[in-house]
């Protein structure tokens, strides 16, 4: 019993070995990956928010962003650069992020409160013109798991930007299409004007990752709204 338990073991790690090589290979092959080295990004999601960016006019010069999950960079970086002097970028990670440029970083974690009172005082409420979310869990592979612990990030960073944005202000988050997906998109649709489903180019073929995109922003007592 212990021997065929320890076979299945083994064989499980050994397929998650030759799984990660071939992610390492393909990763180094990424033409997102390559232009980033190039371009200067740190990480090759900063082209899944210049298109999104490209397409929907959310980085507005001087506008206030909240970045959820800024390490290591790669969001704030375009988020800065986007809304120029006048603009101001508040990031927060569990994880440290190297300075950035006009990007005030928090580090902590946030499904604790005491980050998240961090980021209140620096943003008061109603004051913030975007919140952008790239977090995600550390995935198991486990579909069960992972799926509720994703919908849980993207209810939390929903939380908070109800409290902070603006009216007519902008969500953006990543999401992962499975169990929970829908009811994440009706809770959008209670509070904002439109919900986008967004797929970027430079999101990976094979990946259930999409962002919803929340425009429209309609404050705390208007509960009527449409997705598309």
């Amino acid at each position: 019993m212990l021997s065929r338990l320890f076979n299945q073991l083994l064989s499980a790690v050994m397929k998650r070995s030759k799984s990660s090589r071939q992610w390492l290979a393909d990763h180094e092959e990424d033409e997102y990956v390559k232009r980033a080295r190039v371009e200067g990004y740190r990480s090759r999601s900063s082209y899944k928010l210049l298109e999104i960016d490209k397409k929907f006019h959310i980085l507005k010069a001087g506008a206030v962003v909240v970045d959820l999950g800024a390490a290591p960079g790669g969001w704030s970086q375009v988020a800065a650069s986007k809304t120029g002097k006048k603009g101001q970028v508040l990031a927060l990670d569990i994880l440290e992020m190297q300075p950035i440029r006009g990007v005030t970083a928090i580090r902590g974690d946030f499904t604790e409160d005491g980050p998240v009172r961090a980021l209140m005082a620096l943003t008061g409420a109603s004051r913030v013109d975007l919140v952008i979310s790239d977090m995600a869990p550390n995935l198991s592979g486990m579909n069960d798991i992972d799926q509720p612990r994703s919908m849980y990030l993207v209810e939390l960073a929903f939380d908070f930007a109800v409290r902070v944005l603006r009216k007519n202000g902008v969500l953006l988050v990543k999401c992962f299409e499975g169990e929970g997906i829908n009811e994440i998109r009706r809770l959008f649709g209670g509070r904002f004007a439109h919900v986008t489903n967004c797929k970027p180019r430079a999101s990976r073929a094979t990946s259930r990752e999409i962002y919803l995109l929340g425009r429209g922003f309609k404050g705390a007592n208007d509960n009527q709204g449409d997705i598309r």
